[in-house]
């Protein structure tokens, strides 16, 4: 009798031991009623997630669109975080972020499906939407054959005046022109860097605000020459009309990663993961695709997406992002204050 109440008494035990964890993880991973997404994304693509999303979990979005902002903001809010998700922006400020402690780890379903190029190998953020940018020109003004072949091309004085490009202020151009510094940077050439910068500026007939309105300045023939990103490109190609050819750069084209995180600190961190899960599955990146043609990181989603996306080939150029990452600030103010516009005819 004695033995067998100890058996039972072992049991019941074990029972205990294996059950509360269950329980517990049970509870841990119920759902909280809303989740606050801090964003870089407008707003028709927000809401398109975020109602697919309420749909498929019952989880109310909260999301506000910060632009240029979005980091400072999370930064800003380290000690008391108000948002629980960080959707948008490029990789290399998720870098930047992650040193600071701003992110906490999650492996979604999906993880081990994205390449290496597209993700943080310690699962602190993954890319939904890969972004090259690419040079191209106007074939109504240009050949082929006359167009420049390589990023280096645009320091040649026969182009001058046939260029006009984004500021800095855009996230694409800062990553752009920050990936060119880099590819000097390995050589230890930084001057020869800041010489080529200066040369191309020479041959920028205007830096444009909006990407509307550097697409205008192609399309109405102030200058055949510019770089965007692709899927920009292809919108005004295809919905435009406008007669634009890619260049694949002979040393590559920088890919911008944009990403999401689940901030450190969440409040709503069950509800941080399950939107993490979802935005960055093949099934949200597919109808971004489509809706508005975001090129996916996720090969399923791209098989789901518009033919060109599967179709375009281009040399990827080798940028460490997490270098990047430290100094792409300095880099865009020195460009900012010693670079734009110092190669213009003084009048």
């Amino acid at each position: 009798m004695r033995i067998a109440r100890r058996i039972r008494a072992m049991v019941l035990a074990l029972l205990v031991c294996v059950l509360v964890p269950v329980a517990a993880m049970a509870a841990d991973s119920k759902l909280e009623d809303k989740v606050v997404v801090y964003s870089t994304h407008g707003e028709s693509m927000l809401e398109l997630v975020a109602d697919a999303f309420e749909k498929q979990t019952g989880v109310r979005v909260e999301f506000i669109n910060l632009k240029g902002e979005l980091a400072d903001r999370v930064r800003a809010e380290k000690a008391n975080p108000q948002s629980d998700v960080m959707y948008g922006a490029p990789s290399s400020v998720y870098q930047e972020l992650k040193g600071e402690d701003l992110f906490v780890p999650f492996t979604p379903t999906w993880a081990d499906k994205i390449n290496p190029l597209f993700k943080d190998s310690e699962g602190y953020w993954y890319g939904t939407i890969q972004t090259p940018v690419l040079m191209f020109y106007n074939s109504d003004m240009m050949s082929k054959a006359d167009a420049p072949q390589d990023w280096w091309d645009l320091a040649d004085p026969k182009y001058k005046g046939k260029i006009v490009s984004r500021n800095a202020l855009s996230s694409s151009a800062r990553a752009t022109y920050s990936a060119l510094l880099q590819q000097f940077e390995k050589k230890n050439q930084m001057d020869k860097g800041w010489k080529f910068l200066k040369a191309m500026d020479a041959n920028v007939k205007r830096y444009y605000g909006s990407g509307s309105l550097q697409f205008q300045a192609v399309g109405r023939k102030e200058a055949p020459i510019s770089f965007a990103v692709l899927n920009s490109i292809i919108d005004n190609k295809i919905k435009n009309k406008m007669p634009l050819e890619i260049i694949d750069a002979q040393s590559g084209s920088p890919v911008i990663t944009d990403a999401i995180a689940v901030i450190k600190g969440a409040k709503h961190l069950n509800a941080a993961r399950a939107f993490v899960e979802f935005a960055g599955g093949a099934k949200a990146q597919a109808m971004l695709a489509n809706k508005f043609n975001r090129m996916p990181t996720l090969p399923e989603a791209i098989a789901a997406s518009p033919k060109w996306m599967g179709e375009i080939k281009f040399r990827v150029m080798d940028v460490d992002w997490g270098a990047l990452a430290s100094k792409q600030s300095e880099w865009m103010q020195h460009w900012d204050m010693e670079v734009k516009d110092s190669g213009k005819d003084k009048k």
